[in-house]
């Protein structure tokens, strides 16, 4: 057994890779050990750039991610040590090179001086004079000849190409630097709990769909795409903000979303959608990462500088494979006449693609807009508080709080109503209770069936409306009809497709729905949303190893997506791998999800009690809220009268998880039953 990693000081930071766990003046937080890898890997190499693809190599081994997969987890670090991106003390970011640890490294109880990063011993690992990934042969010669010295030969000579380490200074230093990069180079040798999860993953997506090897070794196959993008496709990146004020980045990230969806009502053009385009937003990506990232063939990118009344648009159109401007042109406009620019821009745009422009494309821009200089900014307001939301709890009503006041400025605002709509039915059937659940919903009908009324070709109106008749009245074959309209309104509107998309799979139309998602995934491939849709359509029709790899890709794209976990769970389950799905579900055990997946599995792995207290679990929590839960976890217990007691419970409350009862698998023991047939008719499931 290798020797347990050791202690460090990183910063101010106390670093106990053992336990996965930051610390500092009492405040301590837990890592996933994925970060923690990722933490350490930077420190044996503190003072020197690692470029992205030798992250992936050394701290994703074994399975394949996307580059998104590190600029996510940097992000997530430097908010847990606290690092400012602009002003870095931790993790420097060199753009198109790679990443640096720049605070100071020791074991702990050792002063941090005595690792500084001028020393000797991190000297021999930079004066090969470049970054880690630039080089890794030379790199990792540096730190076998150093390892050979910490090991007690201080005259051996190395092999030819390695880098040796200027003579020691001193005692303590040689004792210190050789101590601190055995336990780093120690802790690499480990094989950790998170890095065997995601290869038993991996086996077993790519083992579903027959991607094996002579030895019976398999590796999941990332659900990206290759790189070739259609012709007419563009990216739209984060316009910068020149303002001069950070305050003023909700409008430069708000044009920005507009120019995007004026390019998307486009006949012919394939836009990438917005979770996609600024995923990139601070990380200084280059421009063959993100165009790979995103399979398009141009990008378009800008800056904003807005006055009081006035605004400053500065756009180029980049070829992808060439890096050749396309075009560029600098727009002088009033805040009124921002409407007008979109229309311009958009036009512009086609034109320098050769694509052929339909009809009046303005009326499709302007399309449930406004010209109301105020409560477009409001609207941009309430966008950026909606799209910023982490908790539904404690953002949606300051979000529809925003909306409110843009619908007070332009009550002729189609995009605001359909906005607002969407924020209350999803606080309603997520976070609100009681009566409340009924009134936020009725609102949020009102509110789409408003948008509707002042737009009807909107399709964000009538995908909002789907959402309310789907999860709020179980109206299953209305909100069929409403979906369907908005997808042919906007067949290029990823969120359009999501949403369409998990609906048809709750409905059965399996090859509707996975084609849905596929588009999804192709227009929005750097959203988890995408992903965990397609597993959901995936798992819906049985499909349960490709609905693993889905869900695979989604926590790749963010590992502290916790639903993700649970639904990655049930899917080894539906496969009969319990193990896997067990291994999947304690991921994220205090997540409902996770709870509800538990409970059958524990009870399949033949742990009855833990699987009763896991049950439990849910219905502290959630009350007679989780009903179809519950019964769900009955019909898999084999208690037929107990699942179907629930289910009664679940009609009696109108339970939004009704909506799956139609294909879920946990509820294939109960589809004999009389009661549970007669339930299926009292739905009226669209055939």
């Amino acid at each position: 057994m290798p020797d347990e990693p050791q202690i460090l000081r990183i910063g101010d930071w106390r670093v106990d890779p053992g336990l996965d766990e930051l610390s500092r003046e009492g405040e301590t937080i837990r890592l996933e050990p994925r970060t923690m890898r990722l933490l350490l890997y930077l420190a044996a190499h503190a003072g020197r750039v690692v470029d992205v693809q030798h992250l992936l190599n050394e701290v994703w081994p074994n399975v394949i991610v996307t580059q998104g997969s590190v600029y996510q987890a940097i992000a997530d670090l430097r908010r847990m040590l606290g690092d400012d991106r602009e002003r870095p003390s931790y993790i420097e970011n060199l753009p198109r090179r790679g990443y640096r640890l720049i605070a100071p490294v020791a074991p702990w109880g050792v002063g941090s001086t005595a690792a500084d990063n001028s020393s000797p011993a991190t000297q021999s690992l930079t004066q090969a004079n470049g970054s880690v990934g630039a080089d890794p042969q030379l790199a990792s010669g540096a730190l076998g000849a150093l390892g050979t010295l910490v090991a007690g030969d201080a005259t051996a000579v190395p092999t030819p190409g390695t880098l040796v380490a200027p003579p020691w200074r001193s005692k303590l230093a040689f004792g210190v630097i050789g101590a601190l990069l055995a336990g780093l180079l120690t802790y690499f040798t480990i094989d950790k709990f998170w890095i065997s999860r995601q290869s038993q993953i991996a086996s077993h997506g790519a083992a579903a769909t027959e991607k094996t090897t002579s030895n019976a070794s398999v590796t999941v196959e990332a659900v990206g795409i290759a790189f070739n993008p259609p012709p007419h496709s563009i990216a739209v990146l984060p316009f910068v903000n020149l303002s001069g004020d950070k305050e003023q980045e909700y409008f430069s990230d708000g044009l920005t979303e507009e120019v995007l969806n004026s390019l998307a009502a486009v006949d012919g053009l394939q836009v990438a959608a917005r979770t996609s385009s600024f995923y990139f937003k601070g990380e200084h990506a280059d421009l063959t990462t993100i165009t790979h990232k995103l399979n398009v063939a141009t990008v378009l990118e800008g800056s904003v500088r807005r006055s009081e009344h006035t605004v400053r648009v500065s756009a180029q159109l980049i070829n992808a494979v060439t890096g050749f401007h396309l075009w560029s042109k600098t727009y002088d406009r009033d805040i009124g006449d921002v409407l007008k620019l979109q229309t311009e821009i958009a036009t512009a745009v086609a034109e320098a693609l050769k694509v052929t422009l339909l009809g009046d494309i303005s009326q499709k821009i302007e399309l449930g807009s406004t010209r109301n200089p105020a409560a477009l900014d409001a609207y941009l307001h309430a966008s950026n508080a909606w799209q910023s939301r982490r908790d539904i709890a404690n953002d949606a009503p300051a979000a529809i709080a925003a909306y409110t006041e843009v619908i007070r400025l332009d009550p002729n605002y189609a995009l605001a109503f359909a906005g607002r709509s969407r924020a209350l039915a999803i606080y309603a059937g997520g976070a609100a209770t009681g009566p409340a659940i009924r009134e936020g919903f009725e609102k949020a009908e009102r509110d789409a069936q408003r948008a509707i009324a002042l737009a009807p070709e909107l399709a964000q109106a009538h995908s909002a409306l789907a959402y309310v008749l789907e999860a709020g009245f179980l109206d299953f074959a209305r909100a069929n009809e409403e979906y369907e309209r908005a997808v042919a309104l906007a067949p290029g509107n990823a969120q359009v497709l999501r949403e369409s998309g998990g609906f048809a799979a709750s409905m059965g139309h399996f090859d509707a729905a996975i084609d849905a998602a596929r588009r999804a995934v192709l227009l929005d491939p750097l959203a988890r949303a995408s992903h965990t849709i397609l597993g959901e359509a995936l798992y819906a029709a049985r499909r349960y190893g490709e609905a693993a790899t889905a869900y695979a890709e989604a926590l790749n794209l963010n590992p502290d997506f916790k639903s993700a976990y649970g639904e990655q769970g049930l899917a080894f389950y539906g496969l009969g791998d319990f193990e896997n799905a067990r291994i999947s579900c304690e991921a994220k055990r205090d997540f409902w999800l996770s709870q509800w997946c538990l409970a059958v599995v524990y009870d399949k792995l033949g742990r009855h009690a833990d699987a009763e207290v896991e049950r439990k679990k849910c219905q502290a929590a959630q009350g007679d809220g989780g009903a179809y839960q519950y019964a769900a976890i009955y019909a898999q217990w084999g208690d037929r009268p107990k699942a179907l007691e629930w289910l009664d419970t679940a009609i009696r409350r109108r339970d939004p998880g009704l909506i799956y009862l139609k294909t879920d698998p946990l509820m294939d023991p109960l589809r004999k039953e009389p009661r549970f047939q007669a339930i299926e008719r009292e739905l009226k499931f669209p055939n």
